[in-house]
């Protein structure tokens, strides 16, 4: 799935917070806070990658997320990985 856009990967990561976790749509902004304002923990996390992995059919590395802290942050990563 070819994901170009940031708004695209957006909307697909909100659409996958939903489905998983049953997150309410209206709480997931480009600034919500991964562990502290969704609440998710590292398995969480790691379950969200390997969703998004398979989607876009390229290899995350772990690294890349050391620093994500906020959905906008995994937008950044997913983006910059979706477009290289």
């Amino acid at each position: 799935m070819a994901l170009k856009t940031k708004e695209e990967i957006f909307n697909k990561i909100k659409k996958d917070l939903v489905a998983l976790f049953e997150l309410d749509e209206a709480d997931i902004s480009m600034d919500s806070k991964i562990f502290e304002d969704l609440d998710l923990d590292s398995i969480d996390a790691v379950d969200l990658i390997v969703k998004i992995q398979k989607e876009i059919g390229k290899r995350i590395s772990p690294e890349d997320f050391k620093q994500v802290r906020t959905i906008g942050d995994v937008v950044e990563v997913l983006y910059r990985i979706s477009n290289s």
